[in-house]
């Protein structure tokens, strides 16, 4: 099935449209309604195709709204307030296959890319599928591969299945849970999508 990318141009990046027939070819993200999803999550987690490396320079305030586990109170989010690299390390310190907090995988493997692939355990296996050695430069998800990540990402946990079953807000709402953990944002995802669904059929 040929998909209608020229339909895109001006409501997405060059640059983004430019990648996705490798995309669709090697993780079958080939239909109008597959693409659409796909297209919606990664436009929302990136601020519409701009970022593409996790923001986490957070005040005191923010740490213990977002991170409580990781710093029950503000003398401890006070020690680590604006200091995004010291932040990563400890919140993704000792998981997702990153070592320990004074390792520093938790800042060299933080969210990159447009789905933000994020942890050790990600980047090595998207490393393998793109026959890439992602350890050795892990910038490349963000500057070579945001888009294919997010597609590996996407792949891994079995999202086009979701998205062939339609266009409704509750498929929006599943594959945001998929790809987010939880409905942050699904407003804005839905609306995109409605979007690009629109554009490509």
């Amino acid at each position: 099935m040929s998909l209608k990318l020229d339909s895109l141009k001006g409501h997405i990046p060059d640059t983004v449209i430019a990648q996705i027939p490798e995309v669709s070819q090697k993780f079958a993200i080939n239909t109008p309604l597959r693409l659409a999803h796909f297209l919606s999550q990664c436009g929302h987690e990136s601020g519409n195709f701009r970022v593409v490396n996790e923001n986490l320079n957070y005040g005191a305030k923010g740490l213990l709204g977002l991170f409580k586990k990781y710093f029950p109170d503000e003398a401890k989010a006070k020690l680590y307030e604006r200091k995004p690299e010291k932040i990563a390390n400890l919140i993704y310190g000792g998981r997702m296959g990153n070592g320990p907090e004074a390792s520093g995988d938790g800042w060299k493997f933080r969210g990159r890319g447009y789905i933000q692939l994020t942890g050790k355990d990600n980047y090595t296996a998207f490393g393998k599928s793109a026959g890439v050695d992602i350890l050795a430069d892990p910038n490349l998800v963000a500057t070579k591969y945001p888009l294919l990540s997010a597609a590996w990402y996407w792949n891994s946990r079995k999202i086009n299945a979701v998205a062939d079953q339609g266009s409704t807000d509750l498929v929006v709402t599943k594959i945001t849970k998929l790809v987010n953990g939880g409905n942050i944002g699904l407003a804005d995802r839905i609306k995109h999508f409605k979007e690009f669904h629109h554009l490509l059929s």
